[in-house]
């Protein structure tokens, strides 16, 4: 059982450290909104990942020719929501710079903890490829793969856990990252450049697809 937790361990921190548009997103939105609607979220994306880890170990070999047909308009949606979602933000910044409202944490978007939690729940679950890493590295390990139920649930919740601790950190440091903002200046520039970024991230998701 604990090798089955270190593969999964090492599976969910190979799939949620690469940072892209969501993971932008996600510091974007937790140094406008806090920690608590910043761990909501981290803790919707780490359910997505958990939830395709264990997809992937209760049968991902065979959903692969399922998700292939879909995989192109999954993409496209995830980008394009993002990048809604990022021109939104950038829109609501600088409607609440010019109204002189920017210095307070929240920029006007009332975004709570469980909102937070569906919403990038809901994001990542776009993201087929998810399942697929999941299962590639199942199939990868031969015969050593989690096969008894106790290794499937372990290597599970090591994905879960992994994923879920940097989610967090990545929360924490948009924490950091809104504390050191006081001026209406900073948050906007801020607020500016993070919905570029996403932008960018979500044209590449789907250039690279």
């Amino acid at each position: 059982m604990t090798a089955a937790v270190v593969a999964g361990l090492l599976a969910g921190y190979g799939i949620a450290i690469p940072v892209g548009a969501v993971g932008a997103y996600l510091v974007a939105v937790t140094a406008r909104t806090g920690w608590r609607t910043g761990a909501g979220a981290a803790l919707g994306v780490a359910t997505a990942d958990g939830a395709y880890a264990l997809l992937a170990v209760a049968g991902g070999s065979a959903l692969v020719p399922v998700l292939t047909p879909v995989m192109t308009p999954l993409r496209w949606t995830s980008a394009v929501v993002l990048a809604v979602l990022a021109v939104r933000a950038a829109w609501t910044a600088l409607a609440a710079h010019r109204a002189g409202g920017l210095a307070s944490r929240d920029d006007g978007t009332v975004l709570t903890p469980a909102r937070a939690y569906g919403t990038f729940l809901g994001i990542t679950i776009l993201n087929p490829m998810t399942v697929i890493y999941f299962a590639a590295l199942v199939l990868a390990t031969g015969p050593s793969a989690p096969t008894t139920p106790t290794d499937r649930a372990a290597f599970v919740l090591g994905a879960l856990a992994a994923s879920a601790s940097w989610q967090l950190l990545l929360a924490l440091g948009g924490t950091l990252l809104g504390r050191t903002l006081t001026g209406a200046r900073g948050r906007l520039t801020t607020a500016l450049a993070s919905s570029t970024l996403i932008v960018i991230l979500a044209v590449r998701l789907v250039a690279e697809g």
